[in-house]
């Protein structure tokens, strides 16, 4: 843990606190101190204790180790960049959390999290949809895909070349997604409010920034985007999740014996997308016309659907979810003895009890001997 003034430490409370949506009152009003004396500590003339701090980080929903690090530069630039705007502010403050953490992890279980693959220097910034597709059949070659099949468990696949994708459920009104990159690696949040195929998709776009090295990005709304990069970066996901050699060959397969719309309920299944997604897929690969385009964007994936096909009911990055090797690296750090039973289930974002976590090896009482000198 870093030494800072006072002056240091009270101005990142304040940040901290606006970042929250909370004003000076209402912070006093939590942590039982008089609004003067939160002022005088974000001024940096009041000293806060340690029991203090540790009211102030659990009301603004911070780690009080936070306030003693210096934020990633992508974190300050895009603050800079941005203020402090409360619309992206949870989304910032989440993403700042999981980059800590994962380089916690990393510097404890480097083996678990070190991307073996990763590409040394970033990718072109796609800026054609050509550009886009040639991106997407790297990405694939990446994660050791071929030319036709379906991207199955894509945050443990991204994993693999250092991209680390947790899911949390941010609610309505607020990003798909974000991704912040680190020394080594990145992290991406999911918004796993949205329906399965929409997180799909979110993270298979925050791939794109990460392969293209932007260091620090919050979308809204996937596949909705104006910008010219975010509109190619769009192109790239679809062409990753629905790669044209295996979308069009599943298409002709399933349509030889099915109609219109058993075929799309079958395709979309068996690689895991949103109607939307299939349908602006197949008509920019000229599969469909726009009006059988139209008609599929209205289908809806029923229950008979599931039981009549036997098709596959994905849950990927469902509510709190976190990458595997993010979680070996957690529990390998327990076990190791690096790290506290509460700093565990902390980092596994209460997504493990108590119970669950491996025993640890009892110890001889001549070990002991080793920690005096």
């Amino acid at each position: 843990m870093n030494e800072i003034n006072a002056n240091t430490l009270g101005a990142r409370i304040r940040e901290a606190r606006e970042r929250a949506g909370l004003n000076q009152g209402e912070l006093s009003s939590l942590v039982a101190l008089d609004r003067t004396a939160v002022s005088k500590i974000e001024a940096g003339t009041r000293k806060i204790t340690a029991l203090e701090l540790s009211s102030v980080a659990q009301a603004i929903g911070v780690r009080m180790t936070s306030f003693f690090s210096d934020p990633l530069p992508a974190l300050v630039s895009h603050r800079f960049s941005q203020g402090l705007d409360t619309v992206d502010s949870k989304v910032d403050q989440l993403l700042a959390g999981l980059a800590a953490d994962v380089e916690l992890v990393q510097s404890l279980a480097a083996s678990e999290l070190g991307p073996e693959r990763l590409a040394a220097t970033p990718y072109p910034r796609p800026l054609s949809n050509s550009a886009a597709d040639d991106l997407a059949a790297t990405a694939r070659h990446l994660l050791e895909l071929n030319n036709t099949e379906p991207v199955h468990d894509l945050a443990n696949r991204v994993a693999r070349i250092g991209l680390f994708a947790f899911s949390m459920d941010l609610g309505v009104d607020t990003a798909d997604a974000g991704t912040i990159l680190l020394t080594s690696g990145g992290v991406s949040l999911v918004n796993s409010h949205n329906k399965v195929g929409k997180r799909r998709l979110a993270l298979a776009h925050e791939l794109g920034h990460f392969l293209v090295a932007d260091d620090y990005t919050i979308d809204w709304r996937i596949s909705e985007q104006n910008g010219d990069i975010e509109a190619t970066l769009d192109r790239f996901a679809r062409a990753l999740l629905l790669p044209k050699d295996g979308l069009a060959g599943l298409w002709e397969e399933k349509r030889a014996a099915h109609g219109v719309r058993e075929t799309a309920v079958l395709c979309a299944s068996d690689f895991r997308v949103d109607m939307a997604t299939l349908a602006r897929r197949l008509r920019e690969l000229e599969v469909v016309e726009s009006d059988v385009a139209n008609f599929i964007r209205t289908i809806s994936t029923t229950r008979a659907d599931i039981v009549e096909f036997g098709l596959n009911v994905p849950t990927e990055l469902e509510a709190t979810s976190l990458p595997i090797a993010f979680q070996k690296g957690v529990l390998r750090s327990f076990r190791e003895e690096k790290i506290s039973r509460e700093r565990a289930l902390g980092l596994l974002r209460d997504t493990f009890e108590d119970e669950d976590l491996p025993p640890l090896r009892p110890r001889r009482e001549d070990e002991l001997w080793n920690f005096v000198s």
